[in-house]
């Protein structure tokens, strides 16, 4: 029987999530994790495989480790589901089969948000302009001016470029938080994703925000099987900034001091 979500919040929601889906699950081919397969997209409804959870093992977090890498050096330059052969790809580009002329959807299925879809040559000018901007809008009535004008420092420097690194785009999960990896007899099985290229050290940074099972052990061998570059650790509050504050449009205060603590972090983090 399978797995029914109910995506009546939004009209083109399950199109979205099964295109999200389908270009993740195309990684698969080049050593990617297992991805939820779409039965059926509806205008109401997304049907999906069901999963039978197991607990989680260390052998299973390496290999999902390991598997996660492969998944986001996919469209790098000579990458099996690089779409520009040798070319680089672009920050902020969504799944070749994403609804024409539909944004960017993030969030649960009942409160999703519309971000951005520009695609652009940095990933720190595409991270400030489709998906912080946005989310900082939509949070001024509810914050003090000093804490508004702390998050726009930190957007800037963002935008400024100061947290890009050498690497090429990478394709991500885009919300990789715990609930969103289920364990399996697959190993690790990913759904809900928010598909785009980005940074690979947002995937990364939202693992760490709430936990997951031997995390130490995903980290440690995603750094063997596709080393990140050096000072990654101290950026996580840069890729983390983005999440904390939808959690805190989305669900209110509890939120608030994490978010305006990361905004600090990253105003004062050397790039």
């Amino acid at each position: 029987m399978p797995y029914i979500k109910d995506a009546r919040s939004h009209p083109q929601a399950p199109d979205v999530e099964a295109a999200g889906l389908r270009w993740l699950k195309s990684a698969e081919t080049a050593g990617g994790p297992h991805i939820v397969d779409v039965l059926q997209s509806r205008a109401d409804a997304l049907h999906l495989e069901r999963v039978t959870p197991q607990k989680a093992t260390a052998l299973a977090a390496a290999e999902f480790g390991a598997a996660l890498a492969r998944m986001h050096q996919s469209v790098w330059p000579g990458g099996p589901l690089n779409l520009r052969g040798d070319s680089l790809t672009l920050f902020g580009t969504l799944a070749p089969t994403h609804p024409a002329g539909v944004p960017h959807l993030f969030g649960p299925a009942d409160q999703l948000l519309e971000l951005g879809a520009g695609e652009h040559q940095s990933w720190g000018s595409f991270h400030a302009a489709e998906r912080l901007d946005p989310v900082f809008q939509q949070l001024e009535a509810a914050l003090t001016p000093a804490e508004n004008q702390l998050l726009r420092n930190a957007q800037e420097r963002i935008a400024a470029g100061d947290f890009d690194t050498e690497e090429p785009a990478s394709l991500l999960h885009g919300d990789l938080w715990s609930g969103n990896v289920l364990w399996s007899d697959h190993g690790a099985v990913l759904i809900d994703p928010a598909a785009h290229t980005g940074h690979r050290e947002t995937d990364l940074a939202m693992l760490q925000l709430f936990g997951l099972p031997h995390l130490d052990e995903v980290l440690s061998v995603y750094q063997q099987t596709a080393p990140l570059t050096e000072g990654w650790q101290d950026r996580v509050p840069v890729h983390q900034l983005f999440y904390l504050a939808v959690h805190l449009l989305l669900f209110g205060t509890t939120y608030h001091e994490a978010t305006i603590a990361a905004a600090g972090r990253v105003t004062s983090i050397r790039g």
